[in-house]
C-alpha cells in the first residue's frame, strides 16, 4: 500500500465532495490511482478526455507514483 494524496478539480471535485485527500492504495501508475478514485466517486469520465500530474508534473497515465506522491487529476477542459 502507498499513502497518496490526490487532488481533484472541476466536476472531479464535485464528485469526491473535496478539493484533496490522501489514500491508502494499493497502485503502481498514475492510471491505477484514477481507476480507484473514479470508482470511489462515482465519476464516468473517460480516461481518454482526462490529463494526470504527479508531484506537480504533467504525465503519462502509464507513469510510476510512489509512496508519498502527490497526484493531480484534471477533467476534460472546454476551449472556446
Amino acid at each position: 500500500m502507498k499513502n497518496i494524496t490526490v487532488r481533484y478539480f472541476a466536476m472531479f471535485r464535485e464528485h469526491a465532495g473535496l478539493g484533496e485527500e490522501t489514500l491508502s492504495l494499493n497502485v503502481s501508475t498514475a492510471l491505477d490511482v484514477f481507476e480507484q478514485t473514479r470508482s470511489r466517486h462515482g465519476s464516468s469520465e473517460p480516461i481518454g478526455h482526462c490529463k494526470v500530474a504527479v508531484n506537480d508534473e504533467m504525465v503519462d497515465w502509464s507513469s510510476a507514483v510512489n509512496d508519498g506522491d502527490t497526484v493531480l487529476l484534471f477533467p476534460p477542459v472546454a476551449g472556446g
